[in-house]
């Protein structure tokens, strides 16, 4: 027995049987489990699940006497748990694939913050501004370690992930599932948003060139000791799991390569780079193994991101690949070859010598373009996407979801080419059985997916179809499509009733599950649920797609319907329906709900409701997009609705929020004051806070003409504001009998949360609106008889028309150009808009030599060339623009100058700058960041002469002019 064997037996020997000063929870998990498997000769490896035992019970909050909830107590019981978690991750020498592969990542999350914590890395330190290089070797592993996992976990969360087949519904385990996801989707979106910190702090892991350390169970323990009784030696550059130079540097540039390759599907720099980290990982598994002592590298993904790589980044060196594939087609994608892509593709389906992920890229790349506006690629992209699909028919594959959404409208062309590519891809001759077989399958599959009997004959009578399929094979076939007839005649039917549509014959489960994740047609969606039922009642197909979301408030109910089948179709009609409203397909989403709601009415009242209120809101959104988006008022039945909705008392309806926000603001933006103000019942006002808020911001608006003194209702505004936007604090008194303030939280005397306030003021109309100026505007009349007679698009075109012609007469008219300026801000043309707005002031001030006239420069002119600035991100520029008002707009100018993502030339405008307050707030937020040399430049301009406040008006207006001039001339020449 070795020493440190007999030391141990010894300890445990002499311990107590019950544990001192513990709970027997702590003491068994401590004894029996680390002893147990941790700290033997050779242990097996334990299980990962116990970190998310240990974490979960540290993790539990507690409950005071007043039986309110508290966060978890930081006592002697939470901390052994997070250190045995610690211990177990320790023993595994913190391998992040193991760990990765077992734990989901809130709780990996927990773990990692765990390890930076006992490393003695301050909570809130910026990773980036830490130098690893002074840091102690664990606490700089630590830091490595969280954000190598930051970065693996936001590469892989964009990968696919693959659904797990569903048990019998319960509501607690969806509730449970719901929460994980919430929780792991608010993890990553800090982690995406800290993502260049993360990358800049692997890159300097790069630079270190040293060999670090990791904590293992001892040094662990040495942690969790009195600090008098560690003498420092965790410290030490010898503490720990000894971590080499090279391993480090094969990691790290794994790591990279893999978020250097998301990034660069389209940036060629950042592409190249990864390339490179992929190839200098590959130079360090050749010298050293793909083994070390806490990693392992995936040699199989690695090759596949090297070859990725080699085919988007391909030297240039034709003359050596001159017979190869690859050079070939990358040739023709450089030249624009691609009938040439084509080609080569048809002729490989014969010699199957490229590998899938190759001719996968060279699609995706050829969408790419197709969707930067190149038409004539949208051909190409289904050609390729054919021979794609034939290739993997032969080989066993699935059908690519590509495939069935180019194929959604199938024509005679496309028809035509398929079976092209189909008799060139298998040689009778010479073709096996199960080749033939396969394809076989596959024509047949086609043909019973197909709706247009013309096309399925074109297939049916074709050569290769007749060689394939046996007699008995073809009948049966023919059998199935006469089945089928009756259902595609009934659907030339001018009306058709939901129930009346017959289910067609059964195909392969796979092929439903994916036609039904595609379509968007109702019935077509019936139909498929119908065939997918008939071939199993074990499946939940409401849950095939994570796409598919409907919110809690309604999920409960839809999934406590009884029968399957009408759950499934409810969900996923509602789920699609919700989709197309979110992407703004209205056309869909109204055939959807329509559908839903005919369903749910013969059996649910509840439901019945929820779709009516559903289908209330998709109205809004449709004519705010539409008709309301060029000023025509909405129908008023549709108003009538909104009120309706608003004044509903039906009771145990879920309701959601955001249909009462839409609803209230909807009411706001068409000046339904009246209304609001005064028709409103009161109780609604009491019960529903997005009436009250309305109410108030209603009776403000009605108000503002009036005398200050009578504007009772801006106080109350105000008042309900304030509450909003109040904290309350919370105090706890601590052991030593003193009461300290520990949270602020948000006050719960509002009538909604601060949260809910901003996102219904977004929901208001902007003040700058996108009417078009006119010279002469009094002599029209000021309203038309017959409004909704009036084609505005015909309108928009003839005048947009009108004034180009009118500048080609005249083109220094400043009216007109300001009107053509207009035009430009109405269509969200804000380059070209700021164009003509200094264009007309060039012309009228001498190339602004002589000031601008202030009826060309109005208020309104300068507030629009400030917002074209803020939308093109030149935020200096609009901190400038801001002085030329007649009353100065700090809040807008302070707040560009908070942007540090500017695309204008910053610190180099600052010469332009007259007013000293804005120059002053430069001065601050300069050296509140750090930025010694732009601080410097806001001071010189500052100390300039002439912008002293004891000068005379005169001169302080010939300075502000003088810098006018040349930021206007400065504007104009980036402009014109």
């Amino acid at each position: 027995m070795s020493a440190e064997a007999a030391d141990r037996e010894a300890a445990t020997s002499s311990r107590p049987c019950t544990p001192p000063q513990t709970s027997w929870f702590e003491f068994l998990l401590e004894e029996a489990l680390l002893e147990q498997h941790l700290q033997k000769p050779s242990p097996d490896p334990p299980p990962v699940q116990l970190i998310v035992q240990f974490l979960e019970q540290a993790s539990k909050p507690s409950v005071n006497e007043q039986n309110q909830v508290q966060p978890p107590p930081d006592n002697k019981r939470n901390r052994i748990l997070k250190l045995l978690a610690l211990k177990v991750a320790a023993h595994l020498k913190w391998d992040l694939d193991v760990l990765e592969k077992s734990l989901s990542v809130p709780v990996l999350n927990m773990l990692l913050n765990e390890l930076l914590c006992i490393s003695k890395v301050p909570p809130g330190t910026k990773h980036v501004d830490v130098d690893l290089g002074s840091l102690p070797p664990t606490t700089a592993m630590a830091i490595l370690l969280y954000n190598r996992w930051a970065i693996r976990t936001i590469v892989q969360s964009s990968f696919p992930v693959k659904q797990v087949k569903p048990g019998p519904p319960q509501l607690n385990v969806m509730s449970q599932v719901q929460q994980e996801k919430e929780l792991t989707d608010n993890i990553l979106k800090v982690l995406k948003e800290q993502a260049a910190d993360s990358i800049l702090v692997l890159e300097g892991a790069l630079k270190l060139n040293k060999d670090l350390y990791v904590h293992t169970i001892r040094t662990l323990d040495l942690l969790a000791m009195e600090p008098g009784m560690v003498n420092g030696e965790t410290e030490s550059s010898t503490a720990g799991l000894k971590i080499s130079a090279e391993e480090i540097q094969c990691q790290v540039c794994y790591d990279l390569g893999a978020v250097y390759f998301q990034q660069g599907s389209t940036n060629a720099a950042v592409h190249e780079k990864a390339k490179e980290m992929f190839f200098k990982t590959k130079e360090l598994i050749a010298k050293n193994g793909s083994s070390s002592l806490h990693f392992t590298i995936d040699e199989e993904r690695l090759a596949g991101y090297c070859q990725a790589c080699g085919v988007l980044t391909l030297s240039s060196d034709d003359t050596s690949q001159q017979a190869t594939p690859y050079s070939q087609i990358h040739r023709c994608m450089k030249s624009g070859s691609y009938q040439d892509i084509v080609n080569i593709f048809l002729e490989d389906n014969l010699t199957l010598s490229l590998p899938v992920q190759f001719r996968q890229s060279v699609l995706r790349e050829l969408f790419q373009k197709s969707q930067q506006g190149n038409d004539a690629l949208d051909e190409v992209c289904f050609k390729v996407c054919v021979c794609n699909t034939v290739c993997d028919v032969l080989q066993g594959r699935t059908v690519d979801v590509q495939f069935c959404q180019l194929f959604l409208k199938p024509s005679k062309e496309k028809i035509d080419f398929l079976l092209e590519v189909c008799s060139k891809s298998l040689n009778l001759e010479n073709a096996s059985e199960a080749l033939k077989r396969k394809m076989a399958a596959f024509l047949k599959n086609l043909c019973l997916g197909l709706e247009d009997l013309q096309l399925v004959f074109m297939i049916s009578s074709h050569e290769l179809f007749m060689k394939l399929l046996k007699d008995d094979e073809r009948k049966l076939l023919i059998d199935q499509m006469r089945k089928r007839s009756p259902r595609i005649n009934l659907c030339t039917k001018p009306v058709a009733s939901f129930y009346d549509i017959p289910a067609s014959a059964s195909v392969n489960i796979g092929q439903l599950e994916h036609q039904l994740i595609l379509s968007v047609d109702p019935w077509r969606i019936r139909q498929i649920l119908i065939e997918l039922h008939g071939m199993t009642s074990e499946r939940q197909f409401w849950t095939i797609s994570n796409k598919w979301e409907v919110p809690n408030v309604y999920g409960n109910v839809i999934l406590g319907i009884k029968d399957s089948l009408t759950r499934d179709l409810v969900y996923i009609l509602m789920a699609k329906g919700l989709h197309c409203c979110a992407i703004k397909d209205f056309v869909h989403a109204k055939q959807l709900f329509a559908a839903c709601l005919e369903l749910v009415t013969e059996f649910s009242p509840k439901l019945r409701q929820v779709m009516l209120n559903e289908m209330l809101l998709l109205d809004i959104y449709t004519h705010e997009a539409g008709p309301g988006a060029s000023g025509e008022r909405p129908p008023s039945d549709l108003i009538s609705r909104v009120r309706g909705y608003l004044e509903m008392r039906v009771p145990d309806i879920p309701l959601r929020q955001v249909i009462a926000e839409e609803c209230v603001a909807f009411l706001l933006n068409w000046c339904e004051n009246e209304y609001l103000t005064m028709q409103v019942p009161l109780p609604l006002v009491q019960t529903n806070p997005y009436v009250k808020l309305g109410q108030l911001l209603a009776a403000t608006c009605k108000e503002l003409p009036g005398p200050k003194e009578s504007r009772r209702t801006a106080k109350d505004l105000w008042e309900v504001v304030v509450q909003i936007c109040s904290v309350s604090n919370q105090h706890k008194r601590g052991n030593d009998g003193r009461v300290s303030l520990i949270k602020h939280r948000e006050s719960t005397l509002g009538i909604m949360y601060r949260s809910e306030l901003l996102s219904f003021i977004k929901k208001l109309r902007e003040d700058i609106v996108n009417d078009i100026a006119a010279e002469h505007i009094s002599i029209w009349p000021s309203s038309i008889p017959n409004l909704q007679s009036v084609d505005f698009e015909a309108v928009a075109v003839t005048v947009k028309e009108l004034v180009s012609y009118a500048l080609t007469i005249n083109a220094n008219n400043h009216f007109w150009l300001i009107i053509q300026a207009d035009i430009y801000f109405a269509t969200n043309q804000y380059s070209a808009a700021l164009h003509y707005y200094l264009q007309a002031g060039a012309v009228c001030s001498d190339f602004f030599n002589k000031m601008v006239p202030p009826d060309v420069y109005t208020d309104q002119v300068i507030k629009r060339m400030i917002k074209c600035c803020s939308l093109l991100n030149c935020h200096t520029q609009v901190a400038i623009l801001c002085q030329f008002l007649r009353e100065v707009d700090y809040k807008t100018a302070f707040k560009a100058l908070q942007e540090q993502n500017s695309h204008d030339a910053m610190d180099s405008y600052y010469e332009y700058i007259w007013d000293v307050t804005i120059l002053e707030y430069l001065t601050y937020l300069h050296h509140k960041r750090g930025e010694t040399d732009k601080r410097q430049i806001a001071i010189k301009a500052i100390g300039q002469t002439e912008l002293n406040a004891s000068n005379p008006e005169d001169v302080l207006q010939l300075a502000a002019q003088r810098r006018k001039k040349k930021f206007l001339q400065a504007m104009a020449k980036l402009y014109f």
